[in-house]
């Protein structure tokens, strides 16, 4: 067999699409090198970025030589394309800390980000062997004579199995979805605590969190404290309101001018204050010399007013325009709007005891229903003011933006953040009954988004509506999470049964 530079001694134009499998399953046949000879360890590949322009992979996590770097990755078919594909004045990629091609460059072994920072360029080329090209070119082969964007593998023999069996199963991943999130808020408030007693600035970083931190008890007074609970609804809600795209940059600025720095402000015009924090500390504020249309410049005025006033109080991180993304999203779900939708929920929790009346709601409301409709009625917000005329900083065709949560959103925020925080504020604090109430609620609870995935989830497994019921919706979605796009088929309890 010939080795790999015999076979690939001419640069093949391979599609990137390959590369990025080559890149996830990181089945390389020897250590990756720098061009100077220093070892590559990939101790995270990072997610692969599907829905937004900017590099190909995020958050990755690479040791090079004796230095851990965090960070995104790009993945190029040629040295070149950095150039050609004008990364190298795209500020979007100046968090890129590995530049992985096929066809390398032999007398460069990096390239240059736009603030003028050298990042290492490996060629994959001399790391790959044949047999995983080919494979790969197969496998994407066979994904795109898929008619669907999910599909699962037990496909075309799920009806071998009962329904009340899958269901059964989907229903158990619903409830062990629920206590995950439950987990995930519970060591998020002992972060709150932390950085609170110890002065750090948000959002913190996961190595700033010291031996003290993970040593320590925390104890039911701990959580007393209402701002702590306020802090991680706030937080929570702002990311779920990003979407996909946005719900990253979302939660920063939440974490970076949280409630206790909002509560510090006069709380007149109150709303109009917290769109002009988040809307400078997010570096979405437009040049007011650019704005020509009359109304926008008055409320642009306004923002920049406020924020004058306020900012020598701000010490906080600060981000940038790049950081947002617009492009293929619906006008209404523009983060624009949706941080319209934030500032309300951030005034509610403030000036209304939001917390406290959905704490009230659980103790006296005993009706199911009843219950999450109160719930519900807490979290939908009517569009009102600039944002219920314009998406974005300029002139809007006289459409109007009637909500800027509308009841299916307030459904998904009650079902993925309100009842996991509730059940864990209950527990937490002894009323196991009010815990389980809320949990009760969860799994007993029907809403009426949808899902692309949860849609073929359910399609594939011959489920129909079942969708429908909340527990049912999040256990397809761990389902499909935890072990289909893992391909731990054998290790489902559904797989076993119909592979086996």
């Amino acid at each position: 067999m010939k080795e790999t530079g015999e076979v690939m001694n001419e640069q093949i134009k391979v599609f990137e699409k390959f590369l990025y499998e080559i890149w996830k399953t990181q089945n390389f046949a020897k250590v990756l090198l720098t061009k100077d000879g220093q070892h590559i360890d990939i101790i995270d590949c990072g997610a692969e970025n599907k829905d937004s322009s900017g590099p190909d992979f995020k958050n990755a996590r690479i040791k090079i030589g004796n230095i851990t770097f965090t960070g995104d990755v790009e993945i190029d078919n040629d040295y070149n394309d950095w150039k050609n594909h004008g990364h190298n004045i795209n500020k979007k990629y100046n968090s890129v800390i590995l530049h992985a091609v096929l066809n390398g460059n032999a007398n460069k072994g990096y390239v240059i980000t736009s603030d003028g920072r050298k990042v290492q360029s490996i060629s994959l080329l001399s790391f790959l062997n044949d047999s995983l090209v080919q494979n790969v070119q197969k496998a994407i082969t066979s994904e795109r004579s898929n008619t669907k964007i999910n599909k699962m593998r037990c496909i075309e023999v799920s009806s071998e199995l009962t329904d009340d069996d899958k269901l059964n199963f989907i229903y158990d991943l619903g409830v062990q979805r629920f206590k995950k999130k439950k987990d995930k808020m519970h060591e998020r408030l002992k972060e709150i605590i932390y950085v609170q007693e110890m002065n750090l600035k948000e959002p913190v970083i996961r190595y700033e969190l010291n031996e003290q931190f993970y040593d320590r008890t925390f104890t039911q007074k701990d959580f007393c404290q209402k701002i702590i609970w306020e802090q991680l609804v706030y937080e929570s809600i702002f990311e779920a309101l990003g979407y996909s795209k946005n719900k990253e940059i979302m939660k920063t600025v939440a974490m970076a001018a949280g409630i206790k720095f909002l509560s510090s402000l006069n709380k007149h015009d109150f709303i109009l204050t917290v769109e002009a924090v988040v809307f400078n500390v997010g570096g979405l504020m437009p040049d007011l010399n650019e704005v020509h249309d009359e109304e926008i410049s008055a409320y642009v005025k306004k923002l920049s007013e406020r924020w004058n006033e306020i900012k020598n109080k701000y010490s906080g991180r600060t981000f940038n325009s790049t950081q947002w993304h617009f492009f293929r999203i619906r006008p209404q779900n523009f983060p624009t709007i949706r941080i319209a939708g934030g500032a309300r929920i951030a005034n509610k929790l403030i000036n209304s005891n939001l917390i406290d009346k959905m704490l009230e709601a659980v103790e006296q409301i005993s009706d199911l229903n009843k219950l999450a409709q109160a719930l519900r009625s807490l979290l939908v917000i009517k569009g009102d003011g600039f944002w219920s005329r314009h998406y974005v900083f300029t002139p809007n065709k006289n459409e109007q933006i009637n909500y800027f949560i509308g009841a299916t959103r307030a459904d998904e925020i009650l079902v993925n953040i309100i009842l996991p925080v509730l059940s864990l504020y209950f527990d937490i604090f002894d009323k196991k009954e009010l815990s389980m109430k809320a949990v009760n609620l969860y799994v007993n609870f029907y809403q009426k988004s949808e899902n692309n995935l949860v849609n073929e989830v359910a399609e594939s497994l011959l489920l129909k509506d079942a969708w429908k019921r909340s527990v049912l919706y999040q256990g397809m979605i761990e389902l499909f999470r935890d072990y289909c796009s893992k391909e731990r088929c054998l290790e489902c309890t559904i797989g076993k049964k119909v592979f086996n």
